[in-house]
């Protein structure tokens, strides 16, 4: 479990600067400057209890299996986004965008953590 909790770890970390890459497009920054904190790491590497997970699932439909980590992908951010905004070191603030709630989840997000969910099951997979 240790190294598919690293493997995730550093899978989000890479996924979350070519995804913050991709949009500092739309700022008008051809540098592509990706970004990501520290604390992403383990919030990202907490993804490997997908492979318990996804095993149990085998034979579910990939949307049902997508949706299911949806939902799991919303209930970690939003809990782990929750405590660390209590001590001022959440990394994320979506209060300025629509679909958000308490600025710590973007409902509008949901078709990108049901792919990322996926893209998980698929790394993890033995």
């Amino acid at each position: 479990m240790k190294h598919k909790f690293l493997l995730c770890g550093a899978a989000g970390w890479c996924m979350e600067i070519l995804w913050t890459g991709i949009h500092s497009l739309e700022r008008g920054e051809r540098k592509l400057l990706g970004q990501s904190s520290i604390w992403m790491f383990p919030i990202y590497g907490m993804a490997a209890v997908i492979s318990p997970i996804s095993r149990l699932m085998k034979d579910v439909s990939p949307f049902i299996r997508g949706s299911i980590y949806t939902v799991g992908i919303f209930f970690t951010e939003y809990t782990t986004g929750s405590i660390l905004k209590k001590y001022q070191m959440c990394p994320w603030d979506y209060s300025k965008c629509k679909l958000n709630y308490k600025g710590l989840i973007r409902l509008d997000y949901a078709p990108v953590w049901f792919f990322t969910g996926l893209i998980f099951e698929k790394i993890l997979s033995d």
